[in-house]
């Protein structure tokens, strides 16, 4: 997870166990380590990302209320009969997807310790409770896999329903984004992951997941609500061929696609987790 602003190598992952140690500056016994600034708790940020949301990229006025996940709420739509739900989500994981939200992006994971996830976007018709897929995509989660209890440096990703309503990015926003999108050359990752891979381009293109954030502000934004100790700075970004410290990554791509397609006015949230969340 991270403060993201002006990455540096600043992290190190053991080749063995793939832990990462962040600024919290824990010790892994008995293993090797690598310096690892992947997306995580560790990636500090020195820019007021409040006052550097591009305003070329529409959306409508988000909430200012802190707010770790999606307001629960039903999944069926007003008034309207139970259609096909989506696939794979327990039903407290549907309850908790907002009744306005028309974009569900579903990130499934192998397991509870896997960094290996897919991902697939759900969207549904006004006035359906129809769920429609799209295609499924590789990606991968935190080093240690997932956690309901994310703590920072614990290198698991958050389980959970949470708004997609901000992005952010060291290029410019793809043609017909949607989201919010801040153009910030403070996009940046240094260093080399746990195999090696090389972390440069992962923060190209970022779409925050309102964990321990402030909605409606930069992805840079350092601001936890929750407090510092629940982590923070949880993104979809660019992927490094590698597991992360607490976000979801996706090929290049995909990263543009979701861009194009994430709409603020269907009110955009992730569900993610391992299998069966």
């Amino acid at each position: 997870m991270a403060r993201h602003a002006q990455t540096r190598a600043r992290t190190r992952l053991s080749r063995r166990s793939k832990a990462v140690s962040g600024l919290a500056l824990s010790t892994l016994v008995g293993t090797a380590l690598w310096a690892w600034p992947a997306s995580g708790d560790d990636h500090e940020s020195r820019t007021d990302a409040k006052s550097t949301m591009s305003t070329t990229a529409s959306g409508p006025d988000t909430p200012r209320t802190p707010a770790a996940a999606a307001k629960s709420a039903p999944n069926a739509a007003p008034g309207v009969p139970a259609g096909r739900p989506i696939p794979g989500l327990s039903d407290a994981a549907r309850k908790a997807i907002p009744a306005d939200s028309r974009q569900v992006l579903v990130v499934t994971g192998k397991g509870m310790d896997s960094y290996e996830s897919q991902v697939v976007l759900y969207t549904r018709a006004e006035d359906s409770d129809t769920w429609e897929p799209g295609p499924t995509w590789s990606a991968h989660n935190a080093a240690h896999g997932w956690t309901d209890d994310h703590r920072y440096g614990d290198l698991r990703s958050p389980i959970g329903v949470y708004a997609l309503t901000d992005a952010g990015g060291r290029l410019p926003a793809p043609d017909g984004t949607k989201l919010p999108y801040d153009h910030n050359d403070s996009f940046v990752a240094d260093g080399t992951g746990v195999e090696g891979e090389p972390l440069a381009g992962a923060f190209d293109y970022v779409i925050a997941i309102n964990y321990n954030r402030e909605p409606g502000t930069s992805p840079l934004d350092p601001h936890r609500p929750l407090g510092d100790s629940k982590g923070g700075g949880v993104w979809l970004h660019v992927d490094h061929d590698g597991p992360t410290q607490g976000c979801v990554s996706l090929k290049p791509k995909v990263m543009r696609e979701l861009l194009r397609t994430l709409d603020p006015d269907l009110h955009p949230v992730v569900v993610m987790g391992p299998a069966h969340y």
